[in-house]
């Protein structure tokens, strides 16, 4: 076989894989950033370390799905019965450069656990104003 010539397919090969990745990649980022409730927010589980994504709020939940993959689904689902605000502060030094710039780190409680979501000052207030309009625990019915 001609060596230059295969050399030449398999790096037109993996060059657009590559391209068809990056695709999907924006594909998947245009869905989900296309419907109502959606904001992109980085997510903390106990302190651990951050992950970019995207939240989603729906009737019931909270969904959470990771920036770097290709699954249709959220990675995390959060009952929207079970989550607590805490409230909101600035990154700490630390934090700057792990989040997007200009947000803010809103701190919630998920069944006995801690979780931060890093978001812009706008997402935070529509976040906030979904979870206040929440059913009211233990009566099941909206306020």
């Amino acid at each position: 076989m001609n060596e230059p010539g295969t050399a030449f397919v398999v790096i037109a090969v993996i060059f657009a894989v590559l391209v068809l990745l990056l695709i999907l990649f924006g594909v998947r980022r245009f869905y989900l950033r296309r419907t109502l409730g959606t904001a992109d927010a980085s997510l903390s589980l106990a302190d651990g370390p951050w992950r970019m994504g995207v939240c989603r709020y729906q009737d019931a939940e909270l969904q959470w799905y990771n920036m770097i993959s290709l699954s249709p689904s959220a990675r995390y689902h959060f009952r929207r019965s079970s989550l607590e605000l805490l409230g909101r502060r600035a990154p700490k030094e630390a934090e700057r450069s792990k989040v997007q710039p200009d947000v803010v780190i809103v701190l919630l409680r998920y069944e006995q656990q801690d979780l931060h979501l890093a978001m812009k000052f706008e997402a935070y207030t529509g976040l906030s104003s979904w979870l206040e309009a929440g059913p009211v625990v233990g009566i099941g019915t909206w306020r």
